[in-house]
C-alpha cells in the first residue's frame, strides 16, 4: 500500500486538493472520482462483510475501496474496457474480500436478487460531457446530449437500485451539472427528483468542490466571453430506502409532491 493520507469528513462540504493514491487508485481514467469519496461513504454507511454495489463501475474506485475496507464488491459497466480496467486495478494483496466485476447494464440488474445489497455507490456520466464509448456502445448514457433523454434512460436504473437495496440502507450518487447555450442545466437536481419520485428519501446533499476547473486560460477566457461562472462543484446525494411500512410523510413537502 502507498502512504495513506486520509481523514473522515464531518461536514457537507468536501474538498480534496490532492487525490488519494493508495492501493491501485490513479487518475488516468477520465471522470473517476477521488478515492476519499468512496472511503468516506463506505465507512459511514456500511460495515465489514457488507455487499457494496457500483453498477457504473468506470475506473473501479468504489470496488478498490470495497476491497481495501473488507466489503464484498459487485461492479457492472456497459463498457467492456471499463470492466477490464477495474479487474486489473483489483489485482492487489491485502484483503480477502470478494469482488465481482462484469459487463452489464445499470437499467437491468437482473442477476442481483431483491433486497440483497447493503450499499450502492456510483458516479454516472453527466450526460455527454465525457463520451466514454464515443458512440460505439448502444445505450451508453454518456452519448446522450439531452438532459430529458438522459433522465428518461436513467430512471429505470433508479428503480433497479430501489429493488436490489435492502430496506433502511443507502444509495450514494455523485452528479454534476452542466450548461446549454450559456444557461445552467441543473442535472443533479433532475436526478435527485427522480430518486424522490421513486420512493427514496434524501439523507444528505454533500457539496464536493472541484479542483483545477479554472486552471486553463481557455476556460477563463470563455467564462468572460460568455458572461458565465465556471461550475466548480458537484452534488454527492445520499438516499435511503425506507424501512417496510415506514411513514415517510414527514420527509415530503406534500403527499402529492411526486
Amino acid at each position: 500500500m502507498k502512504n495513506l493520507n486520509f481523514k473522515k469528513e464531518t461536514t457537507t462540504l468536501w474538498t480534496f486538493p490532492e487525490r488519494g493514491n493508495w492501493a491501485t487508485h490513479n487518475p488516468k481514467f477520465r471522470g473517476n472520482f477521488a478515492p476519499q469519496i468512496a472511503r468516506n461513504i463506505i465507512l459511514r454507511y456500511s460495515k465489514e462483510g457488507d455487499v457494496v454495489l457500483d453498477p457504473m463501475v468506470g475506473g473501479g474506485t468504489t470496488l478498490i475501496e470495497a476491497k481495501v475496507l473488507n466489503r464484498k464488491g459487485i461492479g457492472y459497466d456497459i463498457n467492456p474496457e471499463a470492466v477490464k480496467l477495474t479487474k486489473k486495478c483489483l489485482q492487489f494483496d491485502g484483503s480477502n474480500s470478494s469482488q465481482k466485476v462484469e459487463v452489464g447494464d445499470v437499467r437491468n440488474l437482473r442477476k442481483i436478487k431483491d433486497e440483497s445489497i447493503d450499499l450502492i455507490l456510483t458516479h454516472p456520466p453527466y450526460i455527454n460531457i465525457i463520451r466514454y464509448s464515443n458512440g460505439k456502445i448502444e445505450r451508453d448514457v454518456s452519448n446522450i446530449s439531452s438532459p430529458i433523454k438522459f433522465c428518461n434512460e436513467f430512471e429505470p436504473a433508479i428503480r433497479e437500485f430501489y429493488r436490489v437495496l435492502k430496506p433502511g440502507k443507502y444509495c450514494a450518487i455523485l452528479v454534476g451539472d452542466t450548461r446549454k447555450s450559456r444557461h445552467y442545466v441543473p442535472l443533479a437536481f433532475y436526478v435527485m427528483q427522480l430518486f424522490l419520485k421513486n420512493n427514496f428519501i434524501l439523507k444528505e446533499d454533500i457539496i464536493k468542490y472541484q479542483h483545477n476547473c479554472e486552471s486553463t486560460p481557455y476556460w477563463k477566457a470563455k467564462a468572460e466571453q460568455y458572461n458565465i461562472y465556471l461550475i466548480m462543484h458537484e452534488h454527492l446525494f445520499v438516499f435511503r430506502k425506507p424501512e417496510k411500512e415506514e411513514d415517510v410523510s414527514k420527509f415530503r413537502y406534500s403527499k402529492g409532491m411526486f
